[in-house]
């Protein structure tokens, strides 16, 4: 019985990396090379919930630490995130964040005209090159 609980630790120890960062690198590849739009916006919403999630969970490490089944929760809301028949990332990001995000540019961009500064240094207008 000890050998069952060992090969399902490390199954447990190895689900982590290949739901979080294998298979998302993966899809995220596969979706900049298809010709649709639609997987491209779940893996850019997925990328930013993970991100949110690791930031969040590098602030509360020391709470976190006490939860014994914080690993396999998170593991599990991986899965959501992740697999295709759920769209969790897409779900989360069109309930929660585009609204907030939206909120602060109509805010920040109110005075100036269309995007605010910083969408312009980062995404430079059209018809303009960059020197490298």
């Amino acid at each position: 019985m000890s050998r069952f609980w060992t090969f399902l630790t490390h199954v447990h120890t190895v689900a982590g990396p290949v739901t979080m960062l294998l298979y998302p690198l993966y899809a995220s590849v596969m979706a900049i090379e298809s010709p649709g739009k639609e997987d491209d916006e779940q893996w850019l919403a997925y990328w930013i919930i993970y991100s949110f999630l690791t930031l969040s969970e590098m602030l509360l490490q020391s709470v976190l630490e006490w939860i014994p089944i914080w690993y396999t929760a998170k593991l599990v809301l991986a899965a959501w995130l992740v697999l295709p028949q759920f769209k969790g990332a897409a779900f989360l990001y069109e309930r929660f964040v585009r609204e907030h995000i939206r909120k602060h540019l109509t805010n920040k961009s109110s005075g100036a005209k269309g995007k605010n500064k910083f969408v312009q240094f980062v995404a430079p207008k059209k018809g303009e090159q960059e020197a490298y």
